[in-house]
């Protein structure tokens, strides 16, 4: 044992880790897309901070319209970073889950769990660093963009500059790190907590229960989403913007509810929904609610991202509207209604659909490719091509569905306090147009990812599908 451990401390650690990259290149593409936007996040309102905070004081001390530069750093970079870093954690599960037969066969040959774990952090290490360049310099370009926009809306002092300190894409890369090797042992947990027989022959993307404790810190979260909006919407008509901020946060605590007690409203959702796609479609319509409601924990993985999608972009389209009607009826401007600071939440809503896009993206390419072996063993009890994808259409349009009504519940308990303050009724002022456009994108990459990516796993030999791995 004593040689085992020697040999697995040096390079086959590395070795293993660089063949899984070469091996699974595409469930390694969606990690690398996930820390290159976060790193170039980072950078992007790290650099913003850097360049207000190394200012000559005659430039820091020049007077301009709204906030300033640090606050609206802040301000941009608190959403979008834990955001983004959300997106970086889920990808990496479904990294880890793509490899669940080789890393469970690797404790069948006696490595231990924190050996299977070294390799783990070595994958996510190895990928960081491979991403570090390209997202640092993304960020920093983005940085210079972003930062003469605002001065050229008289957001930030002429003289202002982003500086070429390293200290930005310090943080970037250690944020990433940080995060990226603490989500390892939370997604390395199901490999190496079981014994390795069981780890092997164990389920990747079967049923599974909500631990109580999950349970249990959703109600936590969930009334604390509750709570902020009583706030939002008891606060006095004339302090619009703090309602509005209340708002916002509150979607966002309410969507991590959503993430946590995910696998019970999916399942919930998706039992009121697949009556209607039964009786329109019966036979694929069935088998396609079966497999979402049978496997509630795959179905929460799918909806999610597209709950955060919808849910985001609703809160903000429909805030901003409600609020431009309140200033036309009131006169009053406040930084709701103002076209600079429209401006910025367009900017924000655009970047947060960026890491939505990605989220939604990786998470339903890495969950259909992972159903290989499912749909072989379809092909070989009778089922045909075109019924495999009339299933999988009828899947997606469900997993849309379920998505975009969650996503919709967040935006209208949020807007709907917003509306109370400054309206006093709880209807707010919904942008028909803008929302049709959130839904069609919700729809466009969730249709078509899950259709795609199905068509091609259900391709080649079924025989060969069925008895290899999955995934």
């Amino acid at each position: 044992m004593s040689t085992m451990s020697t040999a697995w401390t040096s390079s086959p650690v590395l070795a293993l880790s660089v063949g899984q990259i070469r091996r699974r290149p595409a469930a390694f593409a969606g990690l690398g897309a996930a820390l290159f936007l976060a790193m170039a996040t980072v950078t992007l309102f790290g650099s913003l901070v850097a360049a207000q905070a190394t200012a000559p004081e005659a430039v820091a001390r020049t007077p301009v319209s709204g906030p300033g530069v640090m606050v609206i750093a802040a301000a941009f970079g608190e959403i979008a970073v834990l955001v983004a870093l959300f997106v970086v954690v889920n990808a990496l599960g479904f990294t880890v889950r793509q490899q669940h037969r080789d890393l469970a066969l690797l404790r069948t040959v006696a490595a231990t769990p924190r050996q299977v774990r070294r390799v783990v952090r070595a994958q996510v290490l190895a990928t960081v660093l491979l991403t570090a360049a390209p997202g640092c310099a993304a960020g920093l370009l983005a940085a210079r963009f972003f930062l003469s926009a605002l001065q050229r809306r008289g957001m930030a002092a002429p003289g202002l500059h982003v500086s070429g300190s390293p200290v930005p894409v310090l943080v970037a890369l250690g944020v990433a790190l940080l995060v990226g090797l603490a989500a390892t042992a939370v997604a390395a947990r199901r490999i190496t907590r079981p014994a390795p027989a069981v780890a092997l022959t164990g389920e990747t993307g079967g049923p599974r229960r909500t631990g109580v404790p999950r349970l249990f810190a959703g109600a936590a979260v969930l009334a604390g989403g509750v709570l902020l909006l009583r706030l939002a919407a008891t606060r006095p008509a004339g302090e619009l913007d703090k309602a509005g901020q209340a708002s916002l946060l509150g979607s966002l605590v309410l969507l991590v509810a959503v993430a946590l007690l995910g696998p019970s409203a999916a399942w919930a959702t998706a039992a009121v929904l697949g009556a209607p796609v039964r009786a329109l479609v019966p036979r694929a319509g069935w088998l396609a609610d079966a497999n979402l409601r049978g496997y509630a924990a795959r179905l929460s993985s799918a909806v999610v991202p597209v709950a955060l999608l919808v849910g985001l972009s609703g809160t903000m389209l429909i805030m901003t509207s409600t609020a431009e009607r309140v200033a036309r009826a009131t006169g009053a401007a406040t930084s709701v209604t103002k076209a600079s600071d429209i401006w910025l939440r367009q900017a924000e809503l655009g970047l947060l659909v960026c890491f939505a896009a990605v989220s939604t993206v990786n998470t339903l390419v890495a969950l259909t490719a992972d159903r290989r072996r499912e749909f072989a063993l379809l092909r070989l009890v009778g089922a045909t091509r075109r019924q495999l994808l009339r299933m999988l259409t009828a899947e997606a349009l469900l997993t849309t569905a379920v998505g975009v009504l969650l996503g919709a519940a967040v935006a209208a308990a949020a807007t709907g306090a917003f509306s109370r303050a400054v309206r006093g009724t709880v209807v707010p002022v919904v942008p028909g147009a803008g929302c049709a456009w959130v839904v069609l994108g919700a729809a466009v990459l969730t249709v078509p990812g899950i259709v795609g990516t199905g068509l091609w796993a259900s391709g080649g030999s079924a025989v060969e599908s069925a008895g290899g791995e999955r995934g």
